[in-house]
């Protein structure tokens, strides 16, 4: 029997697609829905994988500190970073790949989720990033 928990989590920030052939390319934002599937392998004594609220403290914790009122911008961006760093006060998060959907679910699953469900017993398995009502992008692990 496999259990699994999810949780969604909401945020809002701005990026840019380079080398986009469209409205994307630009400097724009978004309010992103994110859902973090957990499981484990084991239940505790109270019958849970992981309690709602310690993976609720432990991503909007993350998510506060980096991402929410933030560019997500590519390292490679040098024109965008420069753009936003000559805003004072400004808040930037640099990824190291294009930060379309797909790659910032990756990195919040492979990256993210690891290093903040460290000692829980609990562990993320599938990220599915909203961009819009209309569009996501979802990764599992393999």
């Amino acid at each position: 029997m496999s259990l699994s928990i999810m949780r969604r989590f909401t945020f809002c920030a701005g990026h840019r697609l380079v080398g986009h052939e469209g409205k994307c390319q630009n400097l724009h934002g978004h309010n992103y829905v994110i859902e973090v599937y957990v499981t484990g392998e084991q239940q505790d004594s109270i019958g849970r994988i992981l309690d709602f609220k310690q993976l609720k403290n432990r991503v909007n914790g993350w998510l506060d500190e980096n991402w929410d009122h933030t560019f997500i911008l590519w390292d490679q961006d040098d024109n965008g970073l420069a753009a936003i760093r000559s805003s004072k006060p400004h808040r930037i998060y640099e990824l190291d790949c294009n930060p379309t959907a797909e790659n910032m679910a990756s990195h919040f699953l492979k990256v993210v989720c690891p290093t903040i469900l460290d000692g829980t017993g609990a562990t993320a398995f599938k990220v599915r990033l909203w961009e819009s009502d209309e569009t996501s992008s979802e990764v599992t692990t393999d």
